[in-house]
C-alpha cells in the first residue's frame, strides 16, 4: 500500500491573521482508511495539529486558525513513515483531493498544489525521454534537440506562473541539467553530476521541510553518474564519494535535517545491500550527530538493525549443558541452525513449538536452539521435556535479559535461521514459515 510522496506548495501567508480553513476529500476504497492525522513538519522533525476519522471514505480537518503556514504531513495508516501525503497549507485557502491506493492524491482545488502536481507529470515525461533516448541507443541530434528543447520550455512555463510562489521555489529548485546540444551519454551524466545541485538553496527551511531536498540529495548519493556497469566495489566507493560531497553542502543546515538525511540514506543503503555503505554513513555521520543530540534510541535502532541483517554472523549466545558451557559459535555439523526464544509461560509457543518439534525429525542437517525468556526456570524445566531435539538455554530475566536486547525480540515465539556459518538467512513469521524455508532449501540439493 504504499504511495509515492507528494509535494503540495500552496502561497505562505503574509499578514498578520488567518481564518480558519480545512482540508477535506474523499479516501477510495473506503473501507481501508478509518482516521487521519495532521503534522506540521520542519526541518527533520513534525509536530501534532489535528486529526479526524474518515467516514465511509470522506474527511474534513479543521485546521486550527493559529495554525502556520509550511508543509504539513497527513497520515492514514501505519507505519506513519510510509503511509501518508505531504501537502502544503498556506492558511488561505481550503484544499480537497481525492486519494486511492492506485492513484494516489488528486486535487481538486488548490492552484499551487494543482500546478505542481502538474508540473512534476511534464517534467518527469520528459525526463523519462531522455533516459529512453540514451537506453535505446540513440544518436539523433535533432531528436535530442527536440526533448531538450521541450524540456526547456516546460521548465520555464511553469517557473514564469505567478500565482505559485512557493510551488516555484521547488519547481526552480528541480530544474533539470539540460544541454544546449546532444552530448554523449558519458559526457551528459558528468556535466549532469557537475550541474546536479546549481540550483538549490540548501538552507532553504520550505524546501528541508518537504522531503523534497532530500530526495534529491538520496538520488544524488545512489547515482554513479556514467554508463557502465560498475563491480559492487566500485559502484560503492562512488557513491561514497558521492556522499561526502553532500555532507559539505549540509554543513550549514539545522542538526535535525542533517541527521534525518543522513538516516534516510542509511536506510536505502542498507534495504538495498549495501551495507558498506550503510556501515560508513552510521560511523563517519549518524552516530556523532546521535551522540551529540543525545538520540540513543536512534544508535541502538540502527546497531541492532546492523547485528541482524542477512549475512551477518549472529551474536554469540552460552548456555551450560551436562554441566559444561557450550556456545553457538561451537556448534557444528550442520546445513542450518534454528534459533527461537520462547517462554514456557507463552501460550502460542507451548502450542507452536511441539508441533515444530515434530515437524524438524526429519531434517538431520539443522540443528535448533531454544532460548527461554523466563522469569524463573520451574516451568522451563517442565516444558523442555517435551522439546528432546532441541538444545536449550536460559536466560533468565526475561524481557530484560541481554539476549532479549541483543536480538531484539519483542515477542515470542521468535525465529531465525542461520547458515552453517552461523550467518542470518532468514527470520520467519512462524512455525510454518519455518518449515517452508527448510523444505524450500532442501528441493535446491
Amino acid at each position: 500500500m504504499k504511495k509515492n510522496i507528494l509535494f503540495l506548495f500552496v502561497i505562505l501567508v503574509t499578514s498578520g491573521l488567518s481564518a480558519q480553513h480545512t482540508i477535506s476529500g474523499n479516501f477510495t476504497p473506503a473501507k481501508d482508511f478509518k482516521w487521519l492525522i495532521a503534522y506540521e513538519l520542519t526541518a527533520g522533525s513534525q509536530r501534532y495539529v489535528v486529526d479526524t476519522a474518515i467516514t465511509e471514505g470522506y474527511f474534513t480537518l479543521a485546521m486550527p486558525e493559529n495554525a502556520s503556514a509550511g508543509m504539513y504531513r497527513l497520515v492514514y495508516a501505519v507505519p506513519q513513515d510510509e503511509f501518508y501525503i505531504d501537502v502544503l497549507y498556506n492558511c488561505e485557502e481550503d484544499i480537497e483531493f481525492n486519494f486511492n491506493l492506485e492513484d494516489g492524491a488528486k486535487f481538486i482545488t488548490s492552484v499551487e498544489n494543482k500546478t505542481y502536481t502538474a508540473y512534476l507529470s511534464e517534467i518527469t515525461s520528459l525526463e523519462r525521454q531522455v533516459t529512453d533516448f540514451y537506453q535505446g541507443g540513440k544518436t539523433s541530434k535533432k531528436e535530442f534537440t527536440a526533448i531538450a528543447q521541450k524540456l526547456s520550455e516546460v521548465q520555464s512555463k511553469y517557473e514564469d506562473i505567478g500565482e505559485v510562489p512557493l510551488a516555484y521555489q521547488c519547481i526552480a529548485a528541480n530544474e533539470p541539467y539540460i544541454p544546449d546540444m546532444y552530448e554523449p551519454l558519458d559526457t551528459y551524466n558528468l556535466n549532469k553530476k557537475k550541474n546536479y545541485f546549481k540550483v538549490i538553496d540548501f538552507k532553504n527551511s520550505l524546501l528541508q521541510s518537504s522531503g523534497f531536498l532530500t530526495e534529491k540529495i538520496s538520488n544524488y548519493v545512489f547515482s554513479p553518474f556514467h554508463a557502465a556497469l560498475m563491480a559492487k566495489l566500485d559502484m560503492e566507493n562512488a557513491i561514497l564519494t558521492n556522499l561526502r560531497e553532500v555532507s559539505k553542502k549540509l554543513l550549514d543546515t539545522p542538526d535535525t535535517f542533517q541527521t534525518a538525511v543522513f538516516h534516510d540514506l542509511w536506510k536505502t543503503a542498507n534495504t538495498n545491500g549495501l551495507f558498506r555503505v550503510a556501515d560508513t554513513i552510521f560511523k563517519d555521520f549518524l552516530k556523532p550527530m546521535a551522540s551529540q543530540n543525545g538520540q540513543q534510541a536512534l544508535i541502538d535502532e540502527i546497531q541492532l538493525s546492523s547485528r541482524l541483517r542477512m549475512g551477518a554472523v549472529s551474536p554469540e549466545i552460552t548456555w551450560t549443558e551436562n554441566g559444561k558451557t557450550a556456545s553457538l559459535s561451537k556448534l557444528s555439523g550442520a546445513a542450518q541452525y534454528i534459533l527461537i526464544f520462547w517462554s514456557s509461560t507463552c501460550s502460542h509457543c507451548l502450542k507452536e513449538l511441539p508441533a515444530l518439534h515434530a515437524e524438524l525429525k526429519v531434517y538431520e542437517n539443522v540443528t535448533i536452539l531454544a532460548v527461554g525468556l523466563e522469569d524463573d526456570q520451574t516451568n522451563w524445566e517442565r516444558e523442555i521435556k517435551n522439546l528432546p531435539n532441541f538444545k536449550h538455554a536460559l536466560a533468565i530475566g526475561k524481557w530484560e535479559n541481554e539476549y532479549a536486547g541483543l536480538f531484539g525480540i519483542k515477542q515470542t515465539p521468535t525465529y531465525f535461521i542461520l547458515d552453517r556459518d552461523k550467518r542470518f538467512v532468514a527470520k520467519p513469521a512462524d512455525d510454518k514459515e519455518v518449515v517452508s524455508f527448510l523444505e524450500e532449501q532442501n528441493s535446491k540439493r
